[in-house]
């Protein structure tokens, strides 16, 4: 991974299990992640599912910024933070053993014209997996924080650039259904 670059962050539970058993979870894991993981990027848009999660992130500064030593900070930083969640669910489910499946996966996302596929793709989710009707219905995605004026972590103004201002991002998420398996192909080949 390098600064500079678009990474679409991706991993599902162990036995494709759950990793959120309840509201709170969710509440919990992202105060994990801005603690762990803001200090080195920027969060562009997420999805929480009962069973998995995506992220679009960029690690803060410019590819020549960023040292081998920054690199593998920030990468001990997502270690520690994916460990801290499953050591907590473990110990609050009594549970035992891995929570996540794997390593987490990165993919780059480096044309310009994914980026709009991937925030909706992300929103799309809960609506595909039938927990939702709109994207705007799923509490635990990033979709309501876009179109909102509350203070929030993501950088709303840079995704509302990509899709021409909120009017616009609402527009594109109500008029347009997505090809799910198209789209995945397209993210996960």
């Amino acid at each position: 991974m390098e600064a500079g670059v678009f990474y679409h962050i991706y991993n599902r539970g162990n036995n494709r299990q759950l990793i959120f058993f309840e509201e709170e979870n969710y509440h919990y894991f992202m105060r994990r992640f801005s603690k762990h993981l803001l200090p080195y990027i920027d969060l562009y848009a997420y999805c929480l599912m009962p069973n998995h999660f995506h992220f679009l992130i960029k690690f803060k500064g410019e590819s020549n910024d960023i040292s081998e030593e920054q690199l593998e900070m920030i990468s001990e930083s997502f270690r520690i933070f994916f460990m801290s969640y499953a050591k907590s669910i473990n110990k609050k489910y009594k549970r035992t053993g891995s929570l996540f499946q794997r390593k987490f996966k990165s993919k780059p996302v480096l044309e310009e014209s994914y980026f709009s596929t991937v925030v909706q793709y992300f929103h799309f989710n809960p609506v595909k997996a039938g927990l939702c009707k709109k994207p705007k219905d799923w509490k635990f995605s990033s979709y309501n924080s876009i179109i909102s004026t509350k203070p929030t972590n993501l950088k709303r103004d840079e995704v509302l650039k990509w899709f021409g201002g909120v009017e616009n991002f609402i527009k594109t998420h109500n008029d347009r259904m997505l090809d799910i398996e198209m789209i995945e192909a397209l993210l996960f080949k």
